[in-house]
C-alpha cells in the first residue's frame, strides 16, 4: 500500500524539527511533503536538516501562505493519485507512534469511510473533544486522513477549498460525511474515530510569553471561523460543494449586517474578527 503524507508549516522553526522527529520517516511506500508556505523563518531550512536527506521527505517551500490554499494545491497539483491513503498534519505537532499504520489500517478496515480522524493527546479538554470526534464524527486538522478514494473524487470534481477559509478540517469534514453532496446526504459513519492514533500539540505556558501571542491569534481566527462557518452551511444546506466560492470574502458584504458579536470575552475576539473581515471585503 502507497501512503502520502502532507505536512503543513507556516513560521514552524522551533517545532518543525520535533515534528518530523516524532514520524517515522523510514516507512517503506511512504512519500512525506513538507509544505513550507508563506514562511519567512528558518522553517525549510531546518525541515531539510530533520529530513536528513531521505529521498522519501520532500520539502516544498511556497511562497503563498494559507493552509486551505496550500492544501488545495498539493491536492490537486502534488498528489500523483496513485495513493491510498493520504495523511494530513500540522507542523506544529507531535504524533503518537504507531499513528500512520492506525489510519491506515482503519481505512482499510472501513471500505466505505472516508476519512479517519486523529485523537489529540493532551491539554485539559483533550478528553473532551476526544468524545466530541467520537459523537460528532469531526476532524482536527492537527492529524488525519483521507481515502484515495475519496480524493480522487475530490480530484475529479475540481473541487476545492475557498482560499481564505479558516480551518480545512470542517469543511474536509462535511465533505466526507456527505460524500461531496449536499448537507441532507450525511452519514456518520463516513468519518472515523481512530483511537490508536494521537498527536500532541504545544500548551500554552505562563513561561513563554509566544504561546501568549500564538494563542491570542488562534481565538481571533477561532472567531473569523464561527463566521464563516455560517456562510460555509448555508451554501452546503442549498447547493453542496459545487456553490463554494474561490473566496469566502467575496460574500463577507452580503454577510456582515446579519452578525454581530457575542456576549462575555468571545465577543473581544468577535470584534477583532469582524473588523478584519470588513477589511476584506
Amino acid at each position: 500500500m502507497t501512503v502520502a503524507v502532507a505536512i503543513f508549516a507556516h513560521q514552524e522553526e522551533r517545532r518543525i524539527g520535533v515534528c518530523l522527529a516524532s514520524l517515522s520517516l523510514d516507512r517503506p511506500d511512504t512519500l512525506f511533503h513538507v509544505l513550507i508556505n508563506g514562511t519567512t523563518d528558518a522553517t525549510a531550512e531546518r525541515a531539510r536538516v530533520a529530513a536528513g536527506g531521505r529521498a522519501n521527505v520532500i520539502v516544498h517551500d511556497i511562497a503563498q501562505g494559507g493552509k486551505s490554499r496550500t492544501w488545495n494545491h498539493f491536492v490537486h497539483d502534488l498528489l500523483t493519485g496513485e495513493d491510498e491513503v493520504v495523511i494530513f498534519m500540522d507542523g506544529d505537532a507531535e504524533i503518537e507512534p504507531g499513528s500512520l499504520d492506525a489510519l491506515v489500517v482503519a481505512l482499510g478496515a472501513h471500505p466505505n469511510a472516508n476519512a479517519a480522524a486523529g485523537m489529540p493527546l493532551n491539554g485539559r479538554m483533550a478528553a473532551a473533544y476526544q468524545q466530541g470526534l467520537r459523537d460528532e464524527g469531526g476532524l482536527f486538522g492537527d492529524l488525519y486522513a483521507l481515502s484515495g478514494r475519496f480524493l480522487a473524487d475530490i480530484r475529479k470534481r475540481g473541487l476545492r477549498l475557498p482560499e481564505d477559509l479558516i480551518g480545512d478540517d470542517g469543511m474536509v469534514a462535511a465533505w466526507a460525511h456527505t460524500g461531496l453532496e449536499r448537507d441532507s446526504q450525511w452519514v456518520h459513519e463516513r468519518v472515523l474515530a481512530c483511537e490508536g492514533a494521537g498527536f500532541r500539540c504545544e500548551q500554552v505556558s505562563l513561561f513563554r510569553p509566544s504561546t501568549w501571542r500564538m494563542q491570542y491569534k488562534r481565538l481571533i481566527n477561532y472567531s473569523v471561523r464561527f463566521y464563516q462557518n455560517r456562510i460555509v452551511s448555508d451554501i452546503m444546506t442549498r447547493e453542496g460543494p459545487d456553490g463554494l466560492p474561490a473566496r469566502l470574502s467575496s460574500l463577507y458584504e452580503e454577510w456582515l449586517p446579519r452578525w454581530h458579536p457575542r456576549p462575555g470575552l468571545t465577543g473581544w475576539f468577535d470584534r477583532k474578527a469582524l473588523a478584519r473581515m470588513r477589511d476584506a471585503v
